[in-house]
């Protein structure tokens, strides 16, 4: 709703106060009867026909249609009026400006002149205008300042409802700009939950894959090392439930709840050295700051997914992961001895940009340093 219909009961408060008061001049002034009874007949008619059709009219509801109709019955009613009685001209105040809400500016112009000069005609038809030389002056003020009420009422109802079109927009745009926030919340918890799976479950069932064949060699030959590639694979499976509650309840890997950043990557660190017997070691140079969690959590998500690449493609014999300060920035370092790769083709996988997205997230980056045949090193750097 705008703001001229919201006032618009003013307008119609008004419309009721001059419709009696000019009701009430005529009933009282000096007159035949009849020609009273015939005005005020004439007044209600206006009052009748703008209730019918003029509030809707004004108020937009029949833009389809021709105002032409209720003009004309209006004009005929306040002929009528004005020449059965000559203090009916007072309802031109409520006239006037029903002129010009319910027509163009300019036509409106045109019948609203006409309407102001119906009495002097009146007068002039019963002789009475020599009586009155004031008449024609104060006609003539009365048409200006009806044209220029009536211009100034059509631009305020004209902006009133270009508002509102502007707010129906503008709420339009609200409502499409929370449907798109919607969709990409949704997009973006579809990408967190795809990144935390392939760095988490996905690696560890692989584990738990690798073990289980183990496994199944050791039975029979070596069943000592069977049982102990059956112990990691069950602390494994349970590191995955746990990452799997973490995840849907959007908490901090569960290798971080229970200790510190450098103790997870130790444990990463003895997790593949034990499970695809490539020698790994870890070492911290020098203290570390304190990180933010979202920080440590791209530096473990990083190690894993390094050495998950590692476990699946590099063929190594050894792995160094190291942390170290450098420059205002915590450097995590993975290096292997493997068979390396060429960064410039592509991969098709989802790790390393995964990583790089992570990185994004916390203004850190990522470096990747690869040939074949020469072993591969990954660092990746997040603001100390």
């Amino acid at each position: 709703m705008n703001a001229w219909e919201r006032s618009f009961w003013l307008w119609e408060v008004l419309f009721g106060i001059t419709y009696v008061a000019t009701t009430a001049l005529v009933i009282f002034e000096d007159g035949e009867p009849a020609n009273k009874a015939i005005a005020v007949a004439c007044l209600t008619g206006i009052g009748v026909a703008y209730l019918v059709r003029g509030r809707r009219l004004i108020k937009g509801r029949e833009d389809f249609e021709t105002p032409w109709p209720f003009i004309a019955t209006t004009m005929i009613l306040l002929t009528g009026a004005v020449f059965a009685a000559g203090n009916s001209s007072f309802i031109l105040f409520l006239v006037c400006p029903l002129l010009y809400m319910t027509m163009s500016t300019k036509a409106a112009s045109i019948v609203t002149t006409a309407a102001v000069l119906l009495s002097p005609a009146s007068l002039l038809l019963r002789g009475g205008i020599d009586e009155q030389p004031v008449l024609l002056p104060m006609t003539a003020i009365l048409i200006i300042f009806s044209i220029l009420a009536g211009r100034y009422t059509t631009q305020i109802i004209t902006e009133s409802k270009a508002r509102a079109a502007l707010i129906e927009q503008l709420e339009a745009s609200q409502a499409e700009v929370s449907r798109l926030s919607r969709e990409a919340g949704t997009a973006a918890e579809r990408e967190r939950m795809a990144r935390e799976i392939h760095d988490t479950l996905a690696q560890g069932f692989t584990s738990i894959v690798t073990l289980t064949q183990a496994i199944e060699s050791e039975m029979d030959t070596d069943p000592k090392a069977a049982r102990r590639h059956l112990e990691l694979a069950a602390r494994t499976a349970r590191e995955n439930l746990a990452e799997a509650r973490a995840i849907v309840a959007a908490e901090k890997p569960s290798a971080l709840a229970s200790g510190s950043l450098e103790e997870a990557l130790r444990r990463q660190a003895e997790r593949l050295d034990e499970e695809a017997g490539i020698a790994t070691t870890f070492e911290v140079a020098g203290p570390l700051p304190a990180l933010p969690m979202a920080a440590e959590v791209v530096l473990l998500r990083g190690a894993q997914e390094a050495l998950s690449n590692i476990r699946k493609h590099s063929h190594a014999t050894r792995v160094s992961l190291r942390l170290s300060v450098e420059d205002g920035h915590v450097r995590l370092s993975v290096i292997d001895d493997g068979a390396g790769f060429d960064p410039a083709e592509p991969t098709g996988g989802f790790g390393l940009a995964g990583m790089r997205t992570r990185a994004g997230q916390v203004d850190g980056i990522v470096n990747l340093k690869s040939e074949p045949g020469a072993g591969t090193t990954v660092e990746l750097e997040v603001p100390a």
